[in-house]
C-alpha cells in the first residue's frame, strides 16, 4: 500500500477473503470507511486471521497482528486508530500501548459515559452483530448495578449475519441491515420500556443509523460518533 500524506483515522480491517487484484464494494455513505464520513481521509490495513466470527469469539492469538496493523497505519500517517469489529475492544490495552494516537477499537469505550448522561432507572440498549457470544467483558463496568442497566441484543438469524459468516464474507443490503437492526431495537423496546438511548456496537450499522434514530427518537451512538470526537481532538 502507498503511503498518504496529511493526518488519517487509521482503521484496523477485517480479513475481506478477496482474491488478489479484486476491489472491494463501494462503501455507503456513513460507512466508518468512507472519508466523506469525517473531515478527514480514511485509510485502513488488513489485520492477518481476523475474520469477523474468530475476531468475535475473542481469540487472544490474534493481538500481535492488530499490533502490527495498528503501527503500520500509524507510518502511513493515520493520527486515530479505530478498528472494523467492536468486539476487537479487547485488544484495546495492546494496541494503545504499542502507538503514540489514540486508540478506539470499538464504540463500547462509550458505554461508562453514556450510563452517566442517562436518569439512574433509565437503561441502555447495545444492539451487536451476535448477542450469542457477547460477554460482559467487553463492557468495561465493575459496579453490577451498572451492568444491570444494560440490556443486550443483536441481530443474529438475520441476512447481515447470515452474509459475515460467509467465506468470503459477503456484502449486505443496506434495506437488510436495517431491518434487521429495527427488529431487534423493537423487540428490546417491548421488553424493556425504559431504554432512553441506543449504542450500535457493529461498524456495518451507522450507514442505518440515521434511519433508526428518527424511527425511534432516541439518542443513538456508533463507531463513528467516537471517531468523529476523537478527530476532532487531534484536529490541528
Amino acid at each position: 500500500m502507498t503511503s498518504q500524506a496529511g493526518s488519517c483515522l487509521g482503521v484496523l480491517g477485517l480479513e475481506p477473503g478477496l482474491p488478489a487484484g479484486v476491489a472491494p464494494p463501494a462503501e455507503p455513505s456513513g460507512s466508518l470507511f468512507s472519508s466523506a464520513t469525517f473531515d478527514f481521509p480514511v485509510i485502513s490495513e488488513t489485520v492477518e486471521g481476523a475474520w469477523a466470527d474468530v475476531v468475535m469469539q475473542g481469540e487472544p492469538a490474534l493481538e500481535p497482528a492488530f499490533v502490527a496493523a495498528a503501527r503500520r497505519l500509524v507510518e502511513r500517517g493515520a493520527v486515530v486508530i479505530s478498528s472494523d469489529c467492536g468486539f476487537a475492544v479487547r485488544h484495546q490495552a495492546a494496541v494503545a500501548a504499542a502507538v503514540s494516537v489514540p486508540v478506539i477499537m470499538s464504540s463500547l469505550l462509550l458505554v461508562p459515559t453514556l450510563l452517566r448522561q442517562l436518569p439512574p432507572k433509565a437503561k441502555l440498549a447495545v444492539v451487536t452483530a451476535d448477542s450469542r457470544v457477547f460477554r460482559d467483558d467487553l463492557l468495561g463496568l465493575i459496579d453490577q448495578a451498572d451492568r444491570d442497566r444494560i440490556v443486550i441484543g443483536g441481530v443474529e438469524g438475520g441476512k447481515m449475519s447470515e452474509n459475515a459468516s460467509m467465506r468470503p464474507p459477503q456484502p449486505t443490503d443496506i434495506a437488510d441491515i436495517e431491518n434487521d437492526v429495527a427488529a431487534c431495537v423493537a423487540r428490546l423496546r417491548v421488553a424493556n420500556p425504559d431504554i432512553a438511548a441506543l449504542l450500535f456496537t457493529c461498524t456495518g450499522f451507522p450507514p442505518i443509523t440515521p434511519a433508526i434514530r428518527c424511527m425511534t427518537g432516541l439518542p443513538i451512538y456508533d463507531i463513528t460518533t467516537i471517531s468523529r470526537m476523537t478527530l476532532e481532538s487531534v484536529r490541528t
